[in-house]
């Protein structure tokens, strides 16, 4: 007994020591997410002529750039090109969608295949209604090492960086856009920024949000103007359940080339199998859901 004890503490001693070596040794790494149009392979959103933004508008950009990254000029420039870029393709528009994408938030939707069926299906109701919509990628991490490490920390402290960063860009919209609504769109581990930033923004009318597959160690906010699923109506999904043993299982049957039902695959950090991880919007416990949320929500135009 005594010496599986020392053991216990030994190992949480290696995780503590270990936490705080990348905490010492990882130099401050400030990353200004990037949005870029659904559909447009991951290329940052631009404009030729920014001389038609109002001088207000201008003025707020760069008083938050300046709020968020100090003396930092090089992520201050991206961050107001970001936001001006954004408000001008938006001024026309009744909905802007931000996807959060799952694992360490570097990939595009246009790659998870599962998640684009849905948007799809979320941007063909929302014309059907009657309203145009501005679909981003928002890639809150950088695709490198230091973007993983970054990731990590951030996630463990529930991304207060990147949160904040994220409800100013949405503020900043709501705030000089009259009538603009913005839907926060988000998959697994990327439905946590969508809930941390929803929550700040609770009192904001204006913001919704659409996720499914939340992990299971994340205890969400209720609130209103949210959808999660945390099932696709077909099994429930043991990511989001915290159901260990069944993800076990299903790693092994991976590693033995033991074929999965369609509906009842799904898998996180690519090799750890999580059946009922896998959302489509064919689902009978998905569009039907998403299709009542934007009904009830927005009705006709």
């Amino acid at each position: 007994m005594e010496s599986q004890i020392l053991k216990i503490k030994i190992a949480v001693t290696a995780i503590v020591a270990l936490s705080l070596a990348i905490v010492i040794v990882v130099p401050p790494y400030l990353v200004t997410g990037v949005t870029s149009e659904v559909g447009s392979g991951g290329m940052p959103t631009s404009i030729y002529e920014l001389s038609t933004v109002p001088q207000d508008v201008a003025e707020e950009a760069a008083r938050l750039a300046t709020e968020l990254f100090g003396d930092y000029q090089e992520q201050r420039d991206e961050f107001v090109k970001q936001l001006l870029v954004t408000y001008s393709e938006t001024e026309d528009k009744d909905f802007v969608i931000f996807f959060n994408s799952g694992g360490v938030g570097w990939n595009l939707l246009e790659t998870s295949v599962g998640w684009y069926s849905i948007f799809e299906g979320i941007t063909q109701e929302l014309n059907d209604l009657g309203y145009s919509t501005l679909a981003l990628n928002y890639l809150r991490t950088v695709k490198s090492g230091q973007g993983f490490l970054d990731e990590v920390m951030n996630m463990i402290s529930l991304y207060p960086s990147k949160t904040k960063e994220l409800v100013s860009r949405v503020e900043f919209l709501t705030n000089y856009i009259p009538n603009l609504r913005v839907i926060l769109i988000g998959e697994s581990n990327g439905t946590v920024l969508c809930d941390r930033v929803q929550n700040a923004l609770k009192d904001n009318p204006r913001v919704y949000s659409i996720q499914t597959g939340p992990p299971f160690w994340y205890k969400d906010t209720k609130l209103d103007r949210k959808l999660v699923l945390k099932s696709s109506g077909i099994i429930p999904d043991s990511f989001s359940e915290g159901d260990i043993f069944t993800m076990l299982g299903a790693t092994l049957e991976d590693m033995l080339g033991f074929p999965r039902l369609q509906g009842e695959s799904g898998n996180i950090l690519l090799y750890v199998g999580a059946p009922g991880h896998d959302y489509w919007w064919q689902y009978p416990g998905v569009s039907p859901e998403i299709t009542r949320f934007l009904r009830e929500n927005f009705g006709v135009k």
